[in-house]
């Protein structure tokens, strides 16, 4: 039986409910983290916390503390019967009337969702999207908003071109990111990645390549994804590898990929 963690309590899913008033539901407002659940462990806790509070000084918004966030998570997986999968962290600002400004208080929204299943490693199709770009100079391009439509957008023109994906552009054209991962490049001078200042969120899996010294931050353009040796996508639950980028073929590099696996499959 699927469970969710609602306020407090642990519900069977088709029991828990929110209210239709929530910001959440009526505006996107507020904030999310997807973990990676490992042998029952949630893996690099601390620095989703951080940045969902990171996203909460950008929202000024209220978030649990880490001590009851990391709890709740703990409640949540006692429950949820698998060892290995996903969980999703969400807070929302409350239930709140009408209108954009958000009341002086509100109660937030919290609950956690989850999904049993392995880390995942395949190759896609790209594409690079027409519709959407990445606003490198808006806060809302670093925090893991409710507001995915334009990632959502993206997809579903990845969809209609037959692929698996799609680049977003930032507003200087150069690559910032895909729908639901960032960009590791394998050039000749070693593996790159684009800085957050491009527009980039700061992916936890982009953190750890970047802390193991594998991976160097610098501007990705789309002639460097063309002629790339390989390239990759990464999150929290899966690398994927490039394949194609609008029917022309890229090249795969193995060592890099092993590289990569080695330390965000562990």
């Amino acid at each position: 039986m699927s469970v969710v963690w609602l306020n407090g309590k642990i519900y069977p899913a088709e029991q828990a409910t929110i209210s239709p008033l929530d910001r959440g539901v009526t505006l996107g407002d507020g904030l999310f983290e997807t973990l990676r659940v490992k042998n029952k462990t949630v893996l690099h806790f601390i620095w989703h916390y951080q940045r969902l509070c990171n996203g909460a000084w950008v929202l000024d918004m209220p978030v649990p503390t880490q001590d009851d966030a990391l709890q709740a998570v703990q409640e949540f997986l006692a429950q949820a019967g698998f060892e290995n999968g996903s969980i999703r962290l969400t807070v929302t600002r409350g239930v709140a009337p009408r209108g954009l400004l958000p009341p002086e208080y509100c109660k937030p929204t919290v609950f956690i969702t989850g999904t049993a299943g392995n880390f995942r490693e395949q190759s896609v199709r790209m594409c690079v999207s027409t519709l959407v770009r990445r606003d490198e100079c808006s806060p809302l391009s670093r925090i893991k908003s409710l507001s995915y439509l334009p990632g959502v957008v993206a997809r579903q023109e990845a969809d209609r071109k037959g692929c698996d994906d799609a680049f977003l552009l930032n507003m200087q054209g150069h690559i910032a990111e895909s729908t639901i991962s960032n960009v590791v490049v394998q050039t000749e001078e070693g593996l790159i990645t684009p800085p957050v200042t491009e527009g980039v969120l700061p992916g936890i899996a982009r953190r750890l390549l970047l802390d193991a010294g594998v991976v160097q931050e610098r501007v990705v353009t789309y002639t460097d994804i063309v002629k790339a040796q390989g390239v990759y996508l990464t999150n929290s639950l899966s690398l994927r590898v490039v394949a194609h980028l609008d029917g022309k073929q890229i090249a795969y590099h193995p060592e890099s990929y092993r590289k990569i696996r080695d330390i965000l499959g562990k």
